[in-house]
């Protein structure tokens, strides 16, 4: 267990995890709208998926942190 959470400070993951939460799905939508233009832009599918895919492990490690410490799903 992540010894800032052992206090009971669950504030600040919960706050991290909202700010990941929106740069994921900021990814998501880069990702989405990349698809909707192909062929256009083609040769960036890789970088934007690889920002895509970054996005949502760090979302998904801070909930399973949260999770962990008892805090909820986030």
């Amino acid at each position: 267990m992540n010894e800032e959470l052992i206090g009971g400070d669950t504030e600040t993951l919960k706050k991290r995890i909202k700010k990941l939460s929106a740069q994921a799905i900021e990814h998501k939508m880069r990702l989405h709208d990349l698809a909707e233009d192909l062929p256009v832009g083609w040769e960036t599918i890789r970088e934007v998926a690889a920002h895509t895919h970054e996005a949502y492990r760090a979302l998904a490690a801070a909930r399973a942190e949260l999770a962990q410490a008892g805090g909820g799903s986030g």
